[in-house]
């Protein structure tokens, strides 16, 4: 045998393997591990995605609710299991937050993982309590600029989109305010309404239901769009600051290394269960955006990701205790 045919039936071997890994794929249960406690947007997401692809696959999807602190622990978890398919994992905008907040990650926020797509993007709503006498963006911007005695912002927690939203709005106003975390956005929510704190930059699902019910009161998203749920509030930046920008996101991504043709697969059948009707109506009713992005378009969207959050954190001076 001449080295160019060894050579030839080497590139065979290793092609025919990969297309019969691809075609038994999945065999057996897929782990879809979560950063956050069942009920939250994270968690229904990956309940959504999961559901569909057990549909599909004719396996189940476990939906594995690892919630800890800036869900560090799930994206190690995912970091460090097999490259076969079998575990998956929903990251949002703090997976890549994280980068810049926390000293020593034990992996890479991207070189350590495969990204399948990115699934939705949204702005956050700045919300405050009824009795806060400000209407609009405009009659707050001036009224945080003039306030007299103590001034509070809450969110979700340290190093949540919120409390970088807060402290980005901080550095570009000028004004002193101190940030109250709370243990998610439900009881940063509770404590809103009680009159703990004057005002959030929260996600839409968690504060919709308040306002509606005029319990709390939204001034303005921090998109770069004014959002279809909301469509009278307006962006901060056409509402009078000129360049503030906060957009969160959800992704499913997987461990590096996995093989190509599993990689088709999974993103195939998860950007087909993101367009379907019934699950682009339910995304866009929580204020967010699908996407449906190739694995190469949310690599690149972690890395510029990365890169903006470094700056805000820096700029803000966000510290995480």
């Amino acid at each position: 045998m001449t080295r160019l045919t060894a050579w030839c039936l080497a590139l065979f071997l290793v092609a025919t393997t990969q297309f019969a890994l691809g075609q038994d794929y999945p065999n057996r249960p897929i782990r879809f591990i979560t950063p956050a406690q069942p009920g939250g947007t994270t968690d229904i997401l990956a309940r959504i995605i999961g559901l569909r692809l057990s549909e599909v696959f004719k396996q189940q999807v476990v939906v594995d609710n690892r919630a800890s602190a800036s869900g560090v622990t799930a994206a190690e978890m995912t970091a460090r299991a097999a490259p076969d398919g079998y575990t998956i994992f929903m990251g949002y905008h703090q997976h890549t937050v994280n980068a810049s907040l926390i000293g020593k990650l034990p992996y890479h926020p991207v070189d350590d993982f495969t990204p399948i797509t990115q699934v939705t993007q949204a702005g956050l709503v700045l919300a405050v309590n009824p009795v806060t006498p400000v209407k609009n963006f405009r009659e707050f911007l001036e009224w945080t600029k003039s306030h007299k005695g103590p001034l509070n912002f809450g969110s979700a927690g340290n190093g949540s989109g919120g409390h970088l939203a807060g402290e980005l709005y901080k550095s570009m106003t000028g004004i002193n305010a101190q940030h109250i975390p709370y243990k998610g956005s439900a009881p940063s929510m509770t404590a809103l309404i009680g009159g703990e704190y004057h005002y959030t930059f929260v996600g839409m699902q968690a504060v919709q239901p308040h306002i509606k019910s005029g319990r709390l009161r939204a001034l303005a998203v921090t998109g770069i769009k004014r959002v279809p749920a909301l469509p009278d509030l307006p962006t901060v930046d056409e509402a009078g600051l000129s360049g503030f920008e906060i957009v969160g996101w959800y992704g499913v991504l997987a461990p590096a290394k996995l093989p190509k043709p599993i990689l088709a697969k999974l993103h195939g059948e998860i950007v087909r269960i993101i367009s379907q009707p019934d699950t682009h109506a339910r995304i866009t009713a929580d204020g967010s955006e699908p996407v449906g992005s190739t694995p190469e378009q949310f690599r690149k969207f972690l890395h510029a990701d990365m890169a903006k959050w470094a700056k805000i954190v820096k700029e803000s001076g966000a510290k995480v205790d």
